[in-house]
């Protein structure tokens, strides 16, 4: 009996197997004989972007996110941690001032490849206890020893050597560029006239994680590899003088920091702590200045204790134009602020929001704006000290009508010529940062080319800036290198105010890329209506080979117009038939924080740069 079951269980499960087989076959068959409908198929496809992007469910497609809201405070920096510190720093009773100390702390350690205590910072506040804006030129200068006849000569000895291969220009590595950091005496002006928080409590947080360690991020583990290779090559021609301090600080055992690798460095919680406990005469005047000095002595360096000792930042007024409405604020030269406010008052002229964003009439005429205000860039901006321009001219309308006139709509310009000579009298970050009372600061801060020069004295853990490469070599040129002067700047900070209200604290940093963003930022805004976060969403544009600030290599070929991939082929086409160089690029197109506050609730929205590891929060 037990047989003949077992024989009739196993006809069964044969019997299902078979079954199962010419079932599966048949639904294959069928499989087979279906039709696709093309047409179905065809809409279908036409919907995917194949980009494994997901979909928003509000807002528009192409945005990252939307703006983060809050009443009570916000910031807005390149990095999540170094915001996590200000909004901290608002929580336990500091101000917008504060916060922004304690993030540019914690940034110069955590984001190293684009600012430190060894490089300038600039900065707008709205105080709205006076209802006013200050700005702050916290640059340095260069050393009172060298003049441009012994410049030269160096310089000349270094192309004979082979380190470097122009020698019409400074270099940008090594000791010949560097001018004194201004950012500490910066911090310590910012906080004695607006600061609440003692100076010490604002620096703990980096101190804290300059000694335990932080998780590096992807961005600035992508730019270290990229600077420790150049160092070294730069070390190995004798270029930068010693490369020792640098791999002792930044590398881990030989090798730059990979993302998600905790670093440390000790001995800038060492500096910044007697930053904390000495104030700014422990960097300017004391053991600090005493340290570099004698490293500068060492490797045959410019910069001497007197140099730092005499270093002051100023107070100065912000400039703005009037864009329909709408007041936007820069500061002025030494750096290249009025470049945006001298786009944006040619621009004023055309009706951009009926061009459409980032339309083919809309690129050429900005493209075009930005050759005639990057040629004044170069001939006329420079230390006030030495040379002088007619502000109230320069951004005149009068002026400004008088260069649109040079723009053709068909045409781009190949050649361009800088202004009337009677304007003549005489890697960094951006951060914002907003408090309950209604203060916004607006603060920008660089080593200028990436990391910086490669130096880095003797046990203080942070790279010198290489700043002074932008200086001109040309003699007559208000840009002329010469004794404690104040270079040229990149970096600028920028405001917007309505009918006397403050509107929107940004900046977008990236060299010749910041006035560019500026001007694309309140466009976007302003003309065609985007949100604060949008409008650093937005494909961006940034053209490149106008006449450099150094007045070497003049303008003759129209330069290269950069695009990023979001945008059109039929505008590119149309570009390219007007006589742009069409470049289509993945930078540098900057990186963008803003805050903007509401005039009627005071909410703030906060907006962070989609290109960078930065975060805005909020409370």
């Amino acid at each position: 009996m037990k047989k003949i079951t077992t024989k009739i269980a196993n006809a069964v499960s044969v019997a299902v197997i078979v079954l199962s087989i010419t079932a599966c076959d048949e639904a294959l068959s069928a499989r087979d004989d279906r039709s696709v409908d093309e047409q179905r198929l065809a809409d279908i496809k036409a919907q995917l972007r194949e980009d494994n992007r997901g979909d928003r469910v509000t807002g528009e497609l192409w945005a990252t996110r939307s703006a983060v809201l809050g009443k009570n405070g916000m910031a807005a920096t390149s990095h999540p941690l170094a915001s996590q510190v200000a909004i901290d720093i608002l929580k336990e009773g500091g101000n917008a001032v504060d916060a922004a100390i304690a993030a540019n702390a914690a940034l110069g350690l955590m984001e190293p490849t684009g600012n430190g205590i060894g490089g300038d910072l600039f900065a707008i506040v709205w105080d709205p206890k006076t209802e006013k804006l200050y700005g702050l030129n916290a640059s340095g200068r260069s050393a009172e020893s060298r003049d441009l006849e012994t410049m030269k000569a160096s310089i000349k000895a270094k192309l004979e050597s082979g380190q470097v291969t122009n020698g019409d220009e400074i270099p940008s590595w090594g000791s010949l560029p560097i001018s004194v950091p201004g950012t500490v005496d910066g911090w310590y002006m910012l906080h004695d006239r607006f600061g609440k928080k003692p100076m010490a409590e604002n620096l703990a947080p980096t101190i804290k994680y300059a000694r335990e360690g932080h998780p590096v991020s992807q961005t600035i583990a992508f730019y270290m590899e990229i600077y420790r290779e150049r160092y070294e090559r730069h070390a190995k021609s004798g270029l930068i003088e010693e490369l020792d301090n640098y791999r002792k600080t930044y590398l881990i055992d030989g090798k730059a920091p990979v993302e998600g690798q905790l670093f440390k460095n000790p001995d800038l919680a060492n500096t910044l702590e007697k930053i904390a406990n000495g104030g700014r005469d422990a960097f300017y005047k004391g053991e600090i200045a005493d340290r570099m000095d004698a490293y500068f002595k060492r490797i045959g360096g410019d910069l001497r204790k007197s140099d730092f000792e005499s270093h002051t930042g100023n107070w100065i007024d912000p400039v703005s134009v009037n864009y329909r409405g709408y007041d936007v604020w820069e500061l002025p030269p030494n750096g290249q602020g009025i470049a945006a406010l001298q786009m944006l008052n040619i621009l004023k002229g055309y009706d951009i929001a009926a061009m459409g964003s980032n339309s083919a009439d809309y690129l050429h005429v900005s493209t075009e704006a930005k050759k005639l205000a990057f040629e004044d860039r170069a001939r006329f901006y420079a230390d006030p000290d030495y040379q002088t321009i007619d502000l109230e001219y320069i951004l005149s309308d009068d002026y400004a009508d008088e260069r649109r006139r040079l723009i053709s709509m068909e045409t781009a310009m190949q050649q361009v010529e800088h202004g009337d000579p009677k304007l003549i009298e005489g890697d960094t970050i951006y951060m914002t940062v907003a408090d309950k009372d209604g203060m916004m600061v607006s603060l920008i801060q660089s080593n200028y080319r990436g990391m910086g020069s490669g130096l880095v004295a003797d046990g203080l853990g942070f790279i010198f800036q290489d700043r002074g490469a932008q200086y001109s070599l040309t003699e007559g040129h208000p840009n002329v290198y010469a004794p404690n002067k104040r270079p040229f700047h990149t970096i600028i900070p920028a405001f917007m105010t309505k009918d006397g209200e403050p509107i929107m604290s940004f900046g977008l940093m990236g060299g010749a890329m910041q006035p560019q963003g500026h001007t694309q930022i309140v466009v976007n805004l302003v003309d065609f209506g985007m949100t604060v976060q949008n409008a650093g969403d937005a494909a961006r544009y940034h053209h490149k080979g106008s006449t450099a600030v150094t007045w070497q290599g003049r303008m003759q070929d129209g330069g290269t117009l950069e695009l990023e991939s979001g945008m059109r082929g039929d505008v590119v086409e149309e570009l390219m038939r007007r006589g742009h160089k069409v470049e289509i690029t993945s930078g540098p197109f900057g990186g963008y924080q803003a805050i903007w506050r509401d005039p009627k609730t005071g909410v703030y929205w906060g907006a962070s740069e989609m290109r960078k590891d930065g975060m805005a929060i909020g409370y």
